[in-house]
């Protein structure tokens, strides 16, 4: 049985985990583009989407406890 602490520590853990994909990705993909590098959009415009990924599958292995 799943209780609340499980929920709140998957909610911390996506929390981190996404914004440390979503940021290194954003952050590269800037740098790149900063410095002249058109293939940084390809870091750059995923970013937001990729990062919710580590979440969702940390939700799904919680729900598969059930």
């Amino acid at each position: 049985m799943v209780n609340r602490g499980d929920i709140v520590w998957l909610g911390i853990s996506s929390g981190v985990i996404g914004c440390l994909v979503g940021g290194m990705m954003l952050g590269i993909g800037m740098d790149l583009i900063v410095n002249g590098q058109p293939l940084g959009w390809l870091l750059l415009l995923p970013g937001a989407p990729v990062s919710a990924i580590p979440g969702w599958l940390l939700g799904r292995r919680l729900a598969g406890q059930l």
